[in-house]
């Protein structure tokens, strides 16, 4: 899911905000208790280092990894490579492979969701107390191809206005868990919204297990808009002392490096491992390296494409 996407539907529901997330069976208040987890990172890189992943033999036996197109609401599509975890996963784009502004070199976003249906609900409620006084609510439908959309995840963004980076959170709906297309599990507790019912179990298949931390490099406009989400969702934020901030929260770190928007990108990301390996494996993937061990620990670093003259 795509910012410029956020902004097609937010222009379809803004009117009905209050009732685009609609009501459920909540779970009993806890002001401590986390709401939100890291689902999922995006990041557009030049066509050189998406095709390099997309084509990689090596990717598909580190991870379950997939290209896929997807339709969206209101006709929108995006393509993207993917590394799927149990519960966490990457998606990977080149330039032009998502619609408008959010298809531009260097474009990276967070999608965060809840674990518990009812979640989003209070995760709203503590951005307008924190001060988010219009907060973007809307509801993400997904095609499978045959023409007829299922409800996916019913969403909030705190802001309709970015430079190169957006996060959003979100909440799987009880319709997609239901339809058969989605290949989901069945809920291990009432309630269950999880992101390990969400992602398919062919992780176990592979060396990738999940993402345990995200390095991206972001605008000062685009961390002042975000910070109220991860405090909303009881994200640990801590600030640094050049101006970006380090949050976690249910096992994954997300540090935000600020830049200019020139240098705006995805930097580094961790993984855990199925199981370790007693090697050390690199692998260059266009302008990116992939260092997969020793021990159960993957990391890959991106280059700053900015300046070179290439595409």
């Amino acid at each position: 899911m795509i910012m410029v996407i956020i902004v097609a539907l937010a222009a379809g529901v803004q009117g009905g905000a209050a009732s685009a997330i609609p009501a459920r069976e909540k779970q009993p208040p806890s002001s401590g208790r986390q709401l939100l987890y890291y689902n999922h990172a995006y990041g557009v890189f030049d066509r050189q280092t998406a095709d390099a992943i997309e084509h990689s033999a090596y990717l598909r036996k580190f991870a379950d990894f997939q290209v896929r197109t997807t339709t969206g609401a209101n006709g929108e599509t995006w393509t993207g490579r993917y590394l799927m975890g149990r519960e966490t996963y990457l998606e990977l784009f080149g330039i032009g492979d998502a619609p408008g502004q959010d298809g531009t070199l260097g474009c990276t976003g967070v999608g965060l969701s809840t674990e518990r249906a009812g979640d989003l609900a209070t995760v709203v409620q503590r951005l307008r107390a924190a001060g988010v006084s219009d907060p973007v609510l809307f509801r993400q439908t997904r095609d499978f191809g045959d023409g007829v959309p299922v409800p996916w995840f019913d969403a909030v963004s705190p802001t309709l206005q970015y430079d190169a980076y957006g996060a959003w959170a979100m909440e799987y709906t009880s319709e997609y868990f239901a339809d058969p297309r989605s290949n989901t599990e069945p809920a291990a507790s009432p309630g269950d919204v999880g992101r390990e019912r969400y992602l398919p179990d062919l992780y176990r298949h592979h060396l990738m297990r999940d993402v345990t931390s995200v390095r991206l490099a972001v605008t000062a406009r685009d961390l002042a808009s975000t910070v109220p989400l991860l405090r909303a969702g009881r994200f640990s934020v801590r600030s640094l002392a050049d101006g970006g901030i380090v949050a976690k929260g249910g096992g994954t770190t997300i540090r935000y490096d600020v830049v200019a928007r020139e240098h705006a990108r995805m930097r580094r990301v961790e993984m855990s491992l199925n199981r370790p390996v007693p090697y050390r494996h690199m692998e260059r993937l266009g302008r990116s390296t992939l260092v997969v061990g020793p021990g159960a620990h993957a990391v890959w670093t991106f280059d700053d494409t900015y300046g070179t003259g290439r595409p």
